[in-house]
């Protein structure tokens, strides 16, 4: 059995695959485009706060895919953005350098396409030994039909699949840690109902 290694600040990169606007207006059904986008963007605060390496990719920029998500460009504006025309991430040299050079081999994966910008770079580091965490709520296609197919090939090949949430409370790890108020706005800002709630502990307090 595979020995529990938790993602933390200090051993995890975050790479979003693809997240452009063309390529999400191609049929993703399996998950309601909105929710891909805020997942994304709940990922891409978290690396930010816990000043977490991130890695972005595009293909095909200039064509059909278009641009990466400009509230990604707007959130991580240092983050340089590897294009590429390989359609494996992980084949691409200067991606495979990138992650690389950043020493870490736990590496939070999402990829605008579960089964294919996600699936393929996942299993091929997988293969490299590195630990993979698969965020497949910050990924979509085209029925779920693919999506239980993408799931079972990366599940044969030792990814680890997780949603974002999950993510972001394994980083958080301990309430009593630097990044617990940070988080604590996350939550309020990508989860509504939590954000309700904590601003009505927040009336109540400043209230008595």
């Amino acid at each position: 059995m595979k020995k529990y290694d938790p993602i933390t600040p200090e051993n995890a990169v975050l790479l979003l695959i693809d997240h452009q606007v063309g390529t999400l207006s191609f049929g993703i059904s399996d998950i309601d485009p909105v929710n891909l986008r805020n997942n994304t963007m709940w990922l891409a605060q978290t690396a930010k706060d816990m000043k977490i390496p991130v890695i972005l990719t595009t293909s095909n920029a200039a064509g059909a895919n278009g641009p990466l998500f400009p509230e990604l460009i707007g959130m991580l504006p240092g983050v340089p953005i590897i294009d590429r025309v390989i359609i494996n991430a992980w084949h691409d040299k200067q991606f495979k350098d990138a992650v690389k050079k950043t020493g870490r081999k736990h590496l939070i994966m999402a990829g605008v396409t579960t089964d294919v910008c996600l699936t393929f770079p996942a299993i091929s580091a997988a293969q490299e030994d590195f630990d993979v965490y698969a965020v497949v709520d910050a990924s979509g296609t085209l029925s779920l039909q693919a999506f239980h197919a993408a799931l079972h090939r990366m599940s044969t090949f030792g990814v680890q699949t997780m949603n974002t949430n999950a993510v972001v409370a394994e980083l958080q790890a301990d309430w009593s840690n630097k990044f617990a108020e940070t988080t604590a706005k996350s939550y309020a800002s990508y989860v509504p109902n939590f954000g309700y709630i904590a601003a009505h502990l927040e009336q109540v307090k400043t209230s008595k």
